[in-house]
């Protein structure tokens, strides 16, 4: 029997000053539906990891991607036989990932992003396409890492992402010569990551595009050992993007 709930993350930087209408709109809209999750909306932009029937889900994107700012949502997709969220919340918040650098925009420009199937490539022949070592790095807090992450990637064992700034900061003459990938669990968190650190002064630095869930779903488990963290009752996924039946650090 196929899994008969679609869970679905996104996110979009785009300016936002009607949060009380768009709160209030989303969270009706989603218990009509009868969806769960969280949905976050800042100024800055929107952040959703939504789970329910997948028609359902697909008549809640329709509506979101009305308003011409959401037309260019993407969304990541895994499946599941139980929901893994107990109730639905829609959440102001000042930011929908937590950096406090507000001059960092990604609405105003993104960092280069380097698509999976050309890091797979990148990380077999251990070059890019200018033959300049490619270092991974994982922007995560610690205790997701444990549970898996790419081979030889960097870990910085941050508590909070608000901390990875002032890390990176320091570093930068480590990487001269070298290009720098950034990554994440769904790509959001790079967003800031690659801009900051571009900012800083690295010769060459870009953002996994979709970060591990979307590496999963089109390269699969290629340099990558254990599992990926995720903020429902899943815990983690494998890369088939499935809860593996075992729930352990990797």
């Amino acid at each position: 029997m196929s899994p008969s709930v679609t869970n679905i993350a996104a996110y979009l930087f785009v300016s936002i000053d009607d949060i009380p209408t768009l709160r209030d709109r989303w969270q009706a809209r989603c218990d009509e539906l009868e969806l769960k999750g969280t949905i976050l909306i800042a100024p800055e932009g929107i952040n959703l990891f939504l789970a329910g029937a997948a028609d359902r889900v697909d008549l809640f994107l329709n509506d979101v991607r009305s308003d011409p700012r959401f037309a260019g949502l993407q969304v990541k997709v895994s499946f599941s036989d139980t929901q893994p969220f107990r109730f639905m919340r829609v959440k102001p918040k000042k930011e929908i990932i937590t950096m406090k650098r507000p001059l960092i925009r990604p609405e105003d420009g993104r960092a280069p992003a380097v698509e999976a199937a050309t890091l797979a490539r990148w990380l077999e022949n251990g070059v890019d396409d200018e033959n300049r070592p490619v270092v991974l790095m994982d922007t995560r807090n610690a205790f997701e890492v444990d549970y898996g992450t790419f081979d030889g990637a960097l870990d910085y064992r941050i508590s909070k992402f608000s901390e990875f700034p002032d890390i990176v900061e320091n570093r930068v003459h480590e990487f001269d010569g070298k290009t720098v990938v950034t990554f994440c669990t769904g790509g959001i968190r790079c967003e800031k990551a690659a801009i900051v650190m571009q900012e800083s002064g690295y010769e060459r630095v870009y953002q996994l595009e979709g970060g591990i869930l979307k590496y999963f779903e089109e390269v699969g488990q290629a340099h990558y050992h254990g599992t990926c963290f995720v903020f429902d009752e899943r815990e983690t996924l494998d890369a088939q993007l499935q809860a593996p039946t075992k729930r352990h650090a990797a």
